[in-house]
């Protein structure tokens, strides 16, 4: 096991409680965007000096973990110390954004330091990645010591995706409502290199063969709103399929893209208040464009876009079910502070 200080949350099949080594809090019945909120009691007896930190952006109050700047070190400290389950050969961790999984050999991944992690964590060896959330997102990383129980969660995540059962669950910002309020994205997409960059784009029309030959996919996601204001939206994404960077070309087809999106945000622009879609080969990465209003909310300037990060959260995910084990249904893991506080900031509140 870990340090003593290590803190763990474990999924109940009601929902999530926090677990301290010797001891269990009772469980709150707040939603878990509450929790680290102030309460208003809190805020009539404020100093001036909090009032101050209230007014800053999410880049200075909470502050946001840019993993290209640490170490391997911190890394791993910070990983250890945003552990949310540990079980036997499984442990989940809650990963900032912009960690890859993998990335290059020379480059800062969450394989090339689980040597480091599994001592850090006091587990056995070969720690190995089961299910994980993409680089650009925060989230949820389940791995394990053991293969004979990695084979049994990828057998039962093969059996929910051929039974179209969600088997992640994320939360995510958008700038706009995507219309209806609740409902699915279904499109074919495929990686086209546009001025020099591998980007993902739709396909409206594919081809027999370029389905066949795997140079496109059929893709899906559930999506539903659960609450706007200010413009902005929390939406719950259940992708159906996998492919990369799935969830924010989607959003992106909806005309709400992801909060923090820099790579496709400037696909949906606004021509005399309706919303258009822009060619894929002329919208290309940059800055996401914000209004001014909601750049107020959130205590920023434009010169400091380009500095948040994306909006996109793994909160959920499927355990397997079958007869005999002892895994909770889900797991969950609370969205990182700067989400949290971007959701105060712009009044998003979960019903």
């Amino acid at each position: 096991m870990a340090a003593a200080a290590l803190h763990r949350l474990t999924a109940v099949r009601s929902g999530w409680r926090s677990i301290s080594r010797g001891s269990v809090r009772r469980r709150s019945s707040e939603p878990w965007y509450e929790e680290h909120l102030e309460k208003p009691e809190e805020k009539r007896h404020r100093s001036p000096s909090t009032t101050k930190r209230d007014r800053c952006s999410i880049l200075k109050n909470p502050g946001v973990t840019v993993v290209e700047k640490m170490s391997q070190k911190s890394l791993c400290a910070h990983l250890a110390q945003n552990v949310v389950y540990m079980e036997g050969p499984l442990v989940a961790i809650n990963k900032p954004p912009g960690l890859s999984i993998t990335g290059s050999p020379e480059g800062l991944s969450l394989v090339s330091i689980l040597p480091e992690l599994q001592q850090k964590l006091q587990m056995k060896p070969d720690l190995h990645v089961v299910k994980a959330a993409p680089k650009e997102s925060s989230g949820l990383v389940l791995l394990s010591t053991c293969h004979t129980t990695t084979k049994k969660f990828e057998d039962f995540y093969s059996k929910c995706r051929k039974s179209e059962r969600p088997i992640t669950t994320f939360c995510a910002v958008t700038l706009g409502d995507p219309s209806p309020a609740e409902g699915e994205v279904k499109v074919a997409l495929k990686v086209e290199n546009i001025k020099d960059l591998d980007l993902v784009v739709p396909v409206m029309h594919p081809s027999k063969g370029s389905l066949e030959r795997r140079e496109v996919k059929r893709t899906e996601t559930m999506y539903k709103v659960l609450h706007s204001a200010e413009g902005c939206s929390l939406l719950q994404l259940q992708p159906m399929s996998v492919y990369r960077e799935q969830l924010l070309v989607h959003c992106t087809l909806k005309f709400c893209p992801i909060l923090g999106d820099h790579t496709y945000s400037a696909r949906v622009a606004t021509i005399l208040g309706q919303n258009i879609y822009v060619p894929v080969d002329i919208a290309t990465p940059r800055p996401q464009r914000i209004g001014e209003k909601i750049l107020h909310k959130m205590y920023l300037t434009e010169q400091q876009v380009h500095k948040i990060p994306l909006h996109l959260h793994l909160q959920q995910l499927l355990m397997p079910d079958n007869p005999g084990t002892t895994y909770p249904t889900h797991l969950t893991a609370p969205p990182p502070p700067f989400f949290q506080r971007t959701m105060q900031l712009l009044n998003l509140k979960m019903k």
